[in-house]
């Protein structure tokens, strides 16, 4: 299976109302290739509601740039409708919707 429809199955696992980083979806995939796997959630093919990429955060609880202002605004805007608490740019209570496969 090509690395980007690994990633994709991963995503689609996430539940609504949690997150998961880039670092736990490498751990689960056996590799240490974050960027790419940042890559592959950005090329992520299918619709949002299908493989929501935007519930994949920073190790630290950060959203994460993306590589525009609308597309940062869109992403908090899907956390928020998922539940998920978010100041600034940070998730609150992090520990608390973290989802590890």
């Amino acid at each position: 299976m090509a690395f980007q429809q690994r990633v994709v199955e991963l995503l689609k696992k996430i539940p609504k109302g949690k997150v998961t980083t880039y670092k736990i979806i490498a751990k689960q995939m056996k590799t240490k290739a974050y960027r790419v796997i940042g890559t592959a959630c950005h090329n992520n093919p299918l619709p949002t509601n299908v493989a929501p990429c935007y519930r994949v955060v920073r190790s630290d609880g950060t959203i994460g740039i993306c590589h525009s202002d609308n597309c940062h605004k869109s992403r908090i805007k899907l956390l928020k409708k998922d539940g998920i608490k978010i100041k600034g740019n940070k998730i609150i209570d992090f520990e608390k919707v973290l989802f590890k496969f």
